[in-house]
């Protein structure tokens, strides 16, 4: 390789590890994990008790509950969006 190609390959390397260093030492083992747009743990288990809330805000007929739930349940709903981070990174300078 010449040396320009080296450099292009150091400067995503460096980048690999500002943006996401957990899978970049994955994969420096040879066990990568998912990137970061596709762990979405988090997000499920807000949606979880969201659904919760509302089933709740229902059984117990409770408005506020119900309506704290909904709320919730939108908010976990845009966590679940893997469009989301490339979005709010390209904004960035």
């Amino acid at each position: 390789m010449t040396d320009s190609d080296d450099e292009r390959i150091a400067d995503l390397e460096a980048a690999l590890w500002h943006d996401d260093p957990h899978f970049a030492r994955g994969l420096g083992k040879g066990r990568p994990r998912r990137p970061r747009e596709y762990r979405r743990g988090r997000a499920w288990l807000a949606l979880l008790l969201a659904l919760a809330a509302v089933v709740t805000g229902v059984l117990v007929p409770h408005g506020l509950l119900l309506a704290a739930g909904l709320i919730m349940a939108a908010l976990a709903v845009n966590l679940l969006d893997s469009n989301r981070l490339r979005r709010l990174r390209r904004r960035r300078p």
